[in-house]
């Protein structure tokens, strides 16, 4: 007996029911790159600390080989690697890692604005020269040969996408005449909680990486 319910088009109701249960391709391309983004995220944190996440030994030892590689189309394929392995995790797996990253994360607005803005300095002084003197000015102990030696650096990595040692060294620096100077704006006895990276964590004396 015909079925009153069926469309025209002669699918029953239970069959687009099925068929909407099917992430979409967008969905699934959606999901891979947030794995792939979650595993570049790992990568670019201190080897000590991407050992003490909770995750699968093969994804973390894929994680801490591609850390190792300076080889700029190696580390590529083994970023590519990376995020393959990122896939193979279930999602219980995934939020707890993605919980530990947003527990470094666990600044202030305040914080998080300084740091955009010491990025912003660091951006400028890659792309105009009159910065480098500006800062010369306002910091005359710092090392003006060095500092021309890393932002030459940095734009090279930048124009052949090579890992951004220096562009990371020039935040470093950076970092430390911003502690400098709110240290001596600041009362006797008032110590600092901890220093932080460009991404906002705090930093060891000791990072442990290779």
């Amino acid at each position: 007996m015909p079925n009153p319910n069926r469309g025209a088009c002669g699918f029953q109701s239970s069959e687009f029911e099925q068929e909407y249960e099917r992430p979409s391709k967008s969905e699934l391309k959606r999901q891979m790159n947030e794995l792939q983004k979650l595993g570049e995220e790992l990568v670019a944190e201190a080897r000590d600390r991407v050992k003490r996440v909770p995750m699968p030994e093969d994804v973390r030892d894929a994680i801490l080989a591609c850390q190792l590689i300076t080889n700029h189309e190696g580390r590529r394929r083994q970023m590519q690697f990376v995020g393959k392995k990122m896939r193979t995790l279930d999602e219980e797996e995934v939020a707890v890692i993605q919980r530990t990253i947003d527990s470094w994360k666990g600044m202030s607005k305040a914080d998080t604005a300084a740091l955009h803005a010491l990025e912003r300095r660091r951006d400028k002084l890659l792309a105009d020269d009159k910065a480098l003197t500006v800062l010369l000015e306002e910091n005359p102990e710092l090392d003006v040969q060095h500092l021309r030696t890393l932002i030459r650096n940095a734009r090279k990595e930048q124009a052949e996408n090579k890992p951004p040692k220096a562009y990371r060294e020039i935040f470093q620096i950076l970092k430390d005449i911003d502690k400098k100077r709110k240290a001596a704006a600041k009362p006797a006895g008032h110590d600092e909680d901890g220093d932080q990276d460009e991404h906002g964590e705090l930093i060891d004396d000791e990072s442990g990486d290779a």
